[in-house]
């Protein structure tokens, strides 16, 4: 089977093995001459990215390398890829990595051309008018991991080190203008974050199909989102040169970026306070959390949870069977039980609780939440006590051999 298409939805995009080459033509057609790109301190120093501005010389593209992004993003990082840009007259974006680097690339080129500070442009109300577009530089994604999805996204989420609050920085004109999906660029990627990332992808088909929003498309593309994680992911996991399950799962990746205009929910508002206090991988927090918002949100799923279960063709029908398959699909490619493994204590439950609350993703969840609720959602996943919401106080519940 050949996988590699030209796709229009949401922005246009190129994939297949190999089509890494095909980077200076699309700089071209964006107009680009003096793009900067825009990576990690890890990836900078690989030759994968030394091998593409190779490629951007060899047909006479100025090329330089910004590589100063750290996972969980903060507003440094944009800033000084903002001053590296305007010092080396740039005139475009390659954002090129995982999700961070791919978030900061976004708003170093929302940035370059704006006069009020980066947080002035959280998503809230209408504050993406302040943005000057004339000012936007054009960006090209190329995705080298596959689960953030921050590809096809118009937002990217950076650490505000004054709250340590994860904020969302949004226009509509953020979404790259095209982007390049080479499954080859994912080969040889660690199990521990084909994984992580991989459950990243999957949390957001998810959580996009829980949302009680209305939105047939998002769904759609949710559920075989999904299916394609499963069908893929252990063998990407257990294979990091199977190009066959590396496609499909970048693919994955994209599919649940595009749903989750719907919405997210609490694994998401768990997650991000964690990453911003404690520098937990953003996917693996997700992978995590899981179970324990899928149960907390039982009563109000349980009819996607049937619909889902018959689509991915699990063996009984149900939120049980549902519930049952992410719990072994975590075993399976070694996904921690719980939040204390990943070094978040019941110190931390109140702590992050009214972050979680103020987290953009809440408003998606299906069912409503307080901050007691966070606190008590908080416990259960260090804890890892598998109950539904309601029937107990904060302070209370069992332990992991609840899993």
């Amino acid at each position: 089977m050949d996988l590699k298409g030209n796709w229009n939805y949401p922005t246009a995009i190129r994939f297949g093995a190999g089509r890494i080459r095909e980077l200076p033509e699309v700089c071209r057609m964006l107009g680009l001459r003096r793009p900067l790109l825009v990576t990690d301190e890890r990836l900078a120093k690989l030759p994968m990215v030394t091998d593409t501005v190779r490629l951007c010389t060899q047909e006479r593209l100025s090329c330089a390398v910004y590589g100063g992004v750290q996972a969980n993003p903060v507003a440094d990082n944009v800033m000084y890829g903002v001053a590296t840009y305007q010092a080396g007259g740039h005139d475009g974006i390659i954002a090129f990595g995982g999700g961070s680097a791919l978030d900061v690339g976004k708003a170093v080129g929302l940035m370059v051309g704006q006069a009020r500070p980066l947080f002035d442009f959280e998503d809230r109300e209408d504050w993406f008018l302040r943005v000057n577009v004339s000012g936007m530089a054009p960006v090209l994604a190329v995705p080298t991991t596959a689960g953030t999805g921050s590809e096809v996204g118009r937002a990217s989420v950076i650490t505000d080190p004054a709250d340590h609050v994860k904020k969302i920085i949004f226009h509509p004109r953020m979404m790259p203008a095209a982007v390049i999906e080479d499954p080859e660029l994912t080969l040889g990627l660690p199990s521990n974050i084909t994984a992580a990332t991989g459950m990243d992808a999957l949390s957001h088909s998810l959580e996009a199909f829980c949302s009680p929003a209305y939105h047939p498309l998002a769904d759609g593309v949710a559920v075989e989102g999904m299916r394609l994680v499963k069908e893929w992911l252990p063998a990407a996991v257990a294979n990091g040169h199977d190009l066959e399950a590396r496609s499909h799962m970048l693919i994955a990746s994209s599919m649940g970026a595009t749903a989750f205009q719907k919405g997210l929910g609490a694994m998401h508002s768990l997650s991000h306070p964690c990453g911003a206090n404690l520098n937990t991988h953003h996917g693996l927090t997700n992978a995590v959390v899981m179970p324990y918002v899928l149960m907390w949100n039982r009563p109000a799923i349980e009819g996607k949870m049937r619909r889902l279960a018959a689509y991915l063709g699990l063996g009984s029908a149900g939120f049980d069977a549902v519930l049952q398959w992410v719990l072994e699909l975590r075993r399976g490619i070694g996904i921690p039980n719980t939040l204390a493994d990943l070094g978040v204590g019941t110190q931390h439950a109140r702590q992050f609780a009214g972050q979680a609350l103020a987290d953009p993703s809440t408003g998606g969840n299906p069912l409503p939440l307080t901050e007691r609720d966070f606190e008590q959602l908080y416990l259960n996943c260090i804890r890892g006590d598998l109950r539904p919401a309601g029937g107990y106080g904060v302070g209370t519940g069992g332990g992991a051999e609840n899993l």
